[in-house]
């Protein structure tokens, strides 16, 4: 049994707070946030430890290991200065926003030994668990192209995020650029398919909406693109094409994360509400087994600082395409969310921690998931000129 510090009291932090509390192998859990009173709330809301003053009280405390649940283009620096100290490190997405700062994150966790994982929730997507398990039986046959969307209005809940988050800054951050945060639509991909991205071009729409967000005036990351496409070429030959789109008429609520795939003998595709695996037989409808039960009520009290146009993404159960044996008693009867991800994420890194194995989406495959966007974003800022992306390889066995 370990002890873990959670960094970042926002509106993601709780469900995953939730879930150590009750995993057998996690033991005293403390929290800290730059706005002490979140802190505070998720402590007595979970029944944690306690909370600590800031992130360097956690790095000098004997907490074993760290979940950064901080904004988006924090977590690079953070998770360097938590495996220096010694701790293990669960992070949510992205992993960085530059090669930089990938590169930092690995050489850390090869010299110290300690356990890092990227908490990618499309790697657990009911599809790209299908996928990964008919291509290990060959179903596919040679898969030569696949297809992974993230497609988030931020209509639908997203300005509600960004004030949560941001403060009286919120516009300024509510520009993130799409495809530095793509490891939704490309861990969908590469989270079935054993390959990776060796190049990529890039095309990015320009914002028209007016209202400050996607404004390079007023965004910190001098950015203007809303929506965003790249086509990767593969390891091995082949391709993939990925969406980040942010403005755009469809029903994110129903379904964030959609993707297709498509080998020499089978194939599958998804739509919001109907996924079809296809032969030359014929047409399969397998949307069911590919569907989320929900476990909680969108009108749960846990949900209260969560957008309404948010709550789908965090009360979704598991698929029968799930294999739920692995996971700990405790999690059976709790809510799960962003179609039945959570439980096997939180399971995965205590599991990691606690045997010294490497996690699924360990530091390399974070990197593979992650790095593409980051050289994706570069190409669109050129007019799409195809780039090159660096590879760090995989995994040591030991």
């Amino acid at each position: 049994m370990f002890s873990l510090g959670i960094v970042g009291a926002g509106q993601f932090a709780g469900q995953f707070a939730k879930l150590w509390r009750l995993h057998p192998g996690v033991g005293d859990i403390l929290v800290t946030d730059l706005l002490p009173d979140r802190a505070a709330r998720l402590a007595t809301e979970y029944d944690l430890a306690g909370t600590l003053p800031s992130y360097e009280a956690m790095l000098a405390s004997d907490v074993d290991a760290v979940a950064v649940f901080t904004q988006r283009w924090t977590h690079g620096p953070l998770v360097v200065r938590a495996l220096r100290a010694g701790k293990h490190v669960y992070s949510a997405v992205p992993m960085a926003v530059s090669q930089e700062e990938i590169d930092a994150i690995i050489t850390a966790v090869r010299e110290t030994g300690l356990t890092y994982m990227m908490g990618e929730t499309s790697h657990y997507n009911p599809a790209t668990v299908y996928a990964r398990d008919r291509i290990a039986e060959g179903a596919f046959g040679r898969l030569f192209y696949a297809e992974g969307d993230y497609v988030h209005d931020m209509d639908l809940g997203f300005y509600d995020a960004y004030r949560y988050s941001g403060g009286e800054n919120w516009k300024a951050t509510a520009s993130y650029p799409p495809l530095l945060y793509p490891t939704h639509s490309v861990g969908g991909v590469l989270g079935a398919w054993d390959t990776h991205a060796v190049s990529v071009s890039a095309i990015g729409v320009t914002d028209t909406r007016g209202d400050g967000v996607f404004d390079k005036e007023i965004s910190q990351f001098g950015n203007d693109f809303s929506n965003a496409t790249a086509l990767f070429e593969v390891a091995g030959g082949g391709s993939f094409r990925t969406n980040e789109f942010r403005r755009v008429g469809y029903p994110s609520h129903i379904r964030e994360s959609r993707f297709r795939y498509f080998g020499t003998d089978g194939s599958l595709e998804q739509l919001a509400t109907v996924s079809l695996w296809q032969d030359r037989k014929g047409v399969e409808d397998v949307s069911e087994l590919l569907r989320p039960r929900p476990t909680l009520s969108a009108d749960d009290p846990s949900l209260t600082h969560v957008a309404p146009a948010l709550r789908d993404a965090f009360t979704s159960g598991s698929a029968p395409v799930h294999d739920r044996t692995r996971l700990p008693r405790e999690f059976a009867n709790v809510s799960n969310g962003h179609e039945g991800s959570h439980h096997f994420l939180a399971d995965d890194f205590v599991t990691a921690v606690a045997t010294g194995s490497v996690p699924p989406v360990n530091a390399w495959v974070a990197a593979r998931y992650t790095l593409p966007g980051i050289i994706a974003h570069e190409s669109a800022l050129h007019g799409g000129t195809r780039l090159a992306i660096p590879d760090f390889g995989d995994a040591p066995t030991t």
